[in-house]
């Protein structure tokens, strides 16, 4: 499809059209012109929106969609669906499914599943097969068929010699792990942050030492296997300062935070409901601040919407037994937007694609068209119509958002809302 895209502004620091105004001309799916106007060529489709902006494609490291085994959950087709909606053309699954995804023959089935979409989908091989914790998964196998990372997902790995041989064994064919930041032994049963609130409100505490031990034993693995390791979805301002004096050392270590972790606090769970049950879960305000601050720093490498789709019989229930998780696609743009300035907003989506193994592609002439559409000004409030996930299960319901995404154009395909 040939697409001509009117009077956008493109917001790339490694675009020499980086604050300019321009139309922009895709032809069989190459950036072919890129002027203050162009002419409308004969079959070839004009986009125009009111206060077009246009970026390279966004990245998430961290989505769940279901598929297989949690249809009634999310589908591939339209977890693939809502990413490109949210604004996102590269998406890293997880294994959190039934069966889950720790086989040559699994990654090879999200691949197939994933073909001809407008979104690339990138699987993250389970880092332990069945992810119990147990015996290594084969990994050398899924790298071979596609994956780009090996994670047992909100699983902590218990057995520290068993992540030291993921780390060295990996380090054959540069393989990225990634171990859960959480004590399992500490953590115990606790349900949120260990608090004041948790205490009056009478749940069980999870406590932020529970994830920067965890933190601790992985960054000692890491210096003596020399591997190549991620730390998803970091919350306490000490595992910030563990990791900012890891990468002093010149460690291989990474990490990421999930963005709702950047915005909501513990106060949050005064009313019991549910939607705010996640895991990590949400920390204090200076917690947040110290996340804010290690993005700003490059202590952070990535944000993740970390989206779970969970149905509603798993939410709608009491405290203690809900299921942790939130969607997140469809705000991650949004809520960033309201924190950073559109600059740094659109950086963080971007970031992380190296550390998968995939390439970041400049808004540029002659280079593949990936990329995405949206309004940073639009104010909005989220409500449940709004949302494409099959699961409502999100965080941000009800929040006040600024910036709506249009969608993308990738793959020679434009997905627009």
């Amino acid at each position: 499809m040939n697409v001509l895209i009117k009077s956008a502004t493109i917001v790339d620091s490694k675009s020499d059209f980086h604050n300019d105004t321009c139309d922009i001309l895709i032809e069989n799916g190459i950036i072919t012109q890129i002027k203050d106007n162009i002419e409308t060529p004969q079959k070839t489709k004009e986009i125009s929106h009111n206060n077009l902006h246009v970026s390279q494609g966004w990245f998430d490291s961290s989505v769940s969609f279901g598929e297989p085994g949690y249809e009634e959950r999310e589908t591939i087709a339209n977890g693939l669906k809502t990413a490109a909606l949210s604004g996102f053309t590269d998406v890293a699954v997880n294994s959190n499914t039934n069966p889950v995804i720790d086989s040559y023959a699994d990654i090879a089935f999200l691949k197939g599943k994933s073909q001809g979409n407008a979104v690339n989908l990138f699987p993250i091989g389970a880092l332990t097969k069945n992810s119990e914790g147990e015996d290594l998964a084969e990994l050398y196998d899924m790298s071979n068929a596609g994956s780009v990372a090996f994670y047992d997902y909100q699983k902590p790995i218990r057995n520290p010699n068993l992540m030291k041989l993921a780390l060295q064994y990996a380090s054959n064919f540069d393989g990225l792990i990634c171990s859960f930041p959480q004590e399992s032994q500490i953590s115990g049963l606790g349900v949120m942050n260990e608090n004041v609130m948790s205490t009056s409100l009478g749940l069980k505490g999870n406590p932020a030492l529970a994830e920067e031990l965890q933190i601790v034993r992985d960054l000692f693995l890491l210096e003596y296997t020399g591997g190549k390791l991620h730390i998803p979805t970091i919350s306490t301002a000490k595992s910030v300062e563990l990791i900012r004096n890891a990468k002093k050392r010149k460690l291989d270590v990474s990490c990421s935070v999930a963005i709702h972790n950047l915005v909501l606090t513990d106060d949050a769970l005064k009313t019991f409901n549910t939607r705010f049950k996640v895991l990590p879960p949400l920390r204090t305000q200076s917690d947040c601040n110290a996340l804010i601050e290690g993005l700003k720093d490059g202590t952070i490498d990535m944000v993740t919407s970390d989206h779970n789709p969970l149905d509603i019989e798993h939410k709608k229930i009491e405290f203690d037994y809900a299921k942790y998780g939130t969607i997140g696609l469809e705000t991650a743009f949004g809520a960033l937007n309201t924190i950073f300035t559109l600059k740094k907003t659109v950086d963080l989506l971007t970031k992380g694609k190296e550390r998968y193994g995939l390439t970041s592609i400049p808004v540029a002439i002659g280079q593949k068209a990936k990329l995405t559409l949206f309004n940073p000004s639009e104010p909005y409030t989220l409500t449940k119509d709004m949302l494409f996930s099959t699961s409502k299960n999100s965080i941000f319901e009800d929040h006040e958002f600024k910036g709506k995404v249009y969608g993308i154009y990738n793959n020679q395909q434009l997905v627009i809302n």
